[in-house]
């Protein structure tokens, strides 16, 4: 049941032009165990937990809870709440900020300093995301019953082991860090969020309620 009128309208224009054809079958598969773990709980009534989860917890891992939350909120799946961390704590980078406002997305600065925190809402009516970097076991997480999304490879490789964890999934993408500095970098950081955000909307998009 899609619960329709609840995001922004800037943000529903974008995810209209998500395609879920342009999703490889070998990329879907590696979506599916994601798929099932929120299935399994949605099937048993529980909590759903996701911590996404990358090395410096400034960019990919921001933009895929946010997305995720988002996701979640458009397909009306009760009882989800999507963190994020690090290895280490950084700060949220600002293209990361600028590239989600750029798709509608409303931002408030709430702590400023060297790790600002932000409140970043996708619907009036809808908890905002509090976004700031952290580790993944920090204690703004969840210490336990939840699924540790691995969103890129270095810290997918680097911590072999993430305590709390129900299910350790590795769904990785490219870093748009690469870009930085450059005339791509605006593009590149678009792309990089358009993907997550189709990506984290096939995987909304499957769950039966």
């Amino acid at each position: 049941m899609i619960n329709k009128n609840i995001l922004y309208s800037e943000i529903e224009n974008v995810i209209r032009s998500f395609d879920f054809n342009q999703i490889s079958e070998e990329r879907k598969q590696t979506l599916q165990p994601l798929v099932d773990y929120i299935q399994n709980k949605v099937n048993n009534k529980q909590e759903i937990r996701l911590n996404l989860i990358c090395t410096h917890n400034s960019r990919r891992s921001h933009l895929s809870q946010v997305w995720a939350q988002t996701a979640s909120a458009f397909y009306n799946v009760q009882g989800v709440t999507c963190y994020s961390g690090g290895t280490e704590a950084t700060a949220l980078y600002p293209m990361v900020v600028e590239t989600l406002q750029q798709t509608g997305f409303q931002i408030k600065n709430i702590s400023e300093g060297k790790n600002p925190i932000y409140s970043i809402k996708f619907s009036a009516n809808e908890h905002p995301v509090i976004g700031f970097s952290k580790t993944y076991d920090d204690n703004f997480n969840p210490a336990s019953d939840f699924a540790a999304v691995m969103t890129c490879s270095h810290a997918d490789e680097g911590c072999p082991f993430i305590s709390g964890a129900e299910k350790r999934i590795p769904i990785t993408f490219e870093d748009p860090k690469i870009s930085d500095g450059t005339p791509q970098q605006k593009q590149i950081y678009q792309e990089r969020s358009l993907q997550i955000g189709t990506e984290m909307f096939y995987v909304f998009s499957q769950i039966k309620q």
